[in-house]
Parts: structure tokens; sequence; C-alpha cells
């Protein structure tokens, strides 16, 4: 097999903690020796042994002496919940070490590199980088810029309306589609909505799985943020009494029995969404989702502050009355448009998923 074969398994691996290694990256390690993979192992969660010391786990003490060892993202060189995995490869022996990306967590940064060079580990880096980026987008996004990934999921219909002028929406778009959404909640550190949806939809934005979500892990539930700037949630919210932790992003200093808030400050007569960003990512959260009306939507896209968008388009057709999809200013020129860079298309039940970026969000 080829080096590229052996990381693109490596990567496969990785994937499979998807759901459940928040906040820490996924990350996966093949191990093998003259082309046989004597090995495997991922990460699979917070907490628990790292990919390569689940690889190394499954060897006796000889058998990783002068192999190879391939992983997704640079091994640690520090102690955090479990020792360092440089020393563990190391000490067992490893000749060559092809690694895809360098972790840009400022505790490893190249350390963990340096420690295998120094033991005479021969390393090679940027194997299927490209890839690996991509696996922990919202982690790398928080390690460099202290803000998480921020994807937007908005369901419309083909005309481009997103809930009735009374602000009815349930349900623009097929039990598919909406199955599809719940794998990304899953994905997420957090689900951030607005007081507009919660007094229309009175939803409980939780994680409800299906036979996609890994057998034998319990469900990790997102942190849910209401933006909430005068705290008027009702205490009789769905959303307050659902499994797993709430939060309201206010500006008001009212306070309700038994419900955390995070305070913000005031712009543009809204809640700073920037520092509300900011404050996540202190809270260890990598991957954002935002499931909110065009009021939430139009504000972050004006800040810049939606990396990607996840667009369902129902066949159907909701009339001039109804609402769209982003509250912005008035455009006059086409020169004032928000460009777009679609990334994919493909079906999804009787529905279509668009994928695309705002130009105004290309860091990475």
């Amino acid at each position: 097999m080829s080096h590229e074969s052996m990381m693109a398994r490596a990567l496969i691996l990785a994937e499979r903690g998807l759901y459940t290694t928040a906040p820490n990256p996924r990350v996966g390690c093949v191990i093998a020796k003259d082309d046989e993979v004597l090995s495997e192992g991922w990460h699979q969660k917070a907490g628990e042994p790292h990919a390569e010391i689940n690889a190394l786990n499954q060897l006796d003490d000889k058998s990783a002496l002068g192999a190879d060892c391939y992983i997704t993202l640079e091994p640690c060189s520090h102690t955090g919940r479990t020792p360092p995995c440089a020393d563990a490869l190391i000490k067992a022996g490893i000749k060559r070490a092809f690694i895809a990306m360098a972790d840009p967590n400022p505790l490893v940064a190249g350390n963990g590199i340096k420690k295998l060079e120094q033991a005479g580990i021969t390393v090679v880096t940027g194997l299927l980088q490209q890839q690996a980026e991509a696996l922990n987008r919202g982690f790398c996004q928080r390690m460099r810029q202290n803000r998480p990934y921020i994807r937007s999921k908005i369901a419309m219909s083909l005309d481009g309306r997103t809930a009735m002028a009374s602000g009815e929406s349930q349900w623009i778009t097929s039990p598919d589609a909406r199955q599809d959404v719940q794998k990304l909640r899953a994905q997420s550190g957090a689900i951030v909505t607005g007081i507009g949806t919660v007094l229309a939809d009175d939803p409980l934005m939780t994680v409800r799985p299906s036979q996609w979500y890994p057998q034998g892990q319990t469900v990790r539930q997102p942190l849910r943020v209401v933006v909430d700037s005068q705290f008027k949630i009702p205490k009789t919210a769905k959303i307050l009494s659902a499994e797993g932790e709430i939060c309201i992003a206010t500006c008001s200093d009212k306070s309700k029995e038994n419900i955390a808030a995070i305070k913000c400050q005031y712009l543009d007569e809204q809640i700073d969404l920037t520092e509300l960003m900011s404050e996540l990512a202190k809270r260890e959260i990598n991957d954002v989702l935002i499931e909110a009306g065009h009021q939430l939507n139009g504000g972050l896209l004006k800040a810049g502050l939606i990396d990607e968008l996840v667009i369902y388009m129902a066949p159907k057709l909701m009339g001039n009355n109804a609402k769209g999809l982003f509250h912005l200013p008035a455009l006059k020129k086409m020169s004032e448009c928000i460009d777009l860079t679609i990334s994919d298309i493909r079906a999804v039940g009787c529905d279509w998923r668009i994928t695309a970026k705002p130009n105004h969000s290309e860091k990475n």
C-alpha cells in the first residue's frame, strides 16, 4: 500500500469520532511494517486514550519496533488528560512517522514533531493535509482565531422563503432533510438560535440520533444558546426543559431562576455577536450550528461570522409575503451583493442540500 493509502485509512478512522471527540480533534492512526497494517486506532472520546495509544495497545511490546505510523494530527507532547503520545511512539520503537498536519494547539505546535525527530524518528509531514484540516475545521479555527467554525443551517422554499408572514415554518423540508440536520447538530459543540425562533416554534434543539450515531456511545447533547438581548424567554419554553446544558446570551441585567446567562455588550442595537462567539471559544466550543430566523442570520452574515451555509431547499412555493433568508440592509447595486462559493449540491429525500461559503469568510 502507498503512503497516501495508509494516511487515507487513518483519516477514515479519524472520522469515526465525528460526533464524540469534542472538544478534542478527530484523529486516526495506522501502524504498518513492510506494507502490512499491524494495528489501527482512533480517538473516541475526550479524556480517553488518543488514536496512537489505541493503535499501540493492540500490539505487544516489540511489534512496533522499526514500524511506520500514519497519524492525521501531530502527536501530543504534553501531559493533559492523558500522557504524551509522542513519548509512547518513541518507547514503542517507531522508525518513521507520517503526519498529515501539525497541531495548531499552542501546547503542541510542532513540539511533538520535534520530540520525535530528537529521538531519531524520521518525520514526514503534509501527507493529505487538506483532508485532515477539513476534518477538524472547528478545532483548527478555535486554536488559530479564537472563535468556532460557524455553520448556519437554513430550510427554505424554492422561492427563497423560510417562514410564512405569521412566522409558521413547520415543516418546510422533508423528514429526510430533518434527519440530516440531526447529524449537523451531533457534530456541533453548540447550537445557537434566536428568541424569535423560540417564541414562534418552541423547539427542543436536541440531538435525536438514529442508526448513523455510533453504537455504544452516549449521546452528547450540544450546548444550546438562545440569543435573547432582553431576556424574554418564557420559563415554559421547551428548550429550557430539554436534556443538556442551555444558556441565554443577553444584554439584560435581568436573571431568571436556574437559567444560566452569557452577558454580552450591545452593538448596533443588538448583541455583540463577535463577543458571543469568542465566549463560546473560551468554553472550548469548536463548531457552532446556527438554527435561527432571518434576523439573527442577517446579523451574523453582516458581521462576517458565518463560515458556511447549509441550505435545504424544498420543492415548495411560499409567496411574496413569506420571510426571506436574511435580514440585511437594502442592496442597490450588484457590486454590493454577497458572493458565495458553492462546494456541494446533493439531493436529500425530495429536497436539495446546498453547501456554500460566503466569500468574506475565506480565512483559512
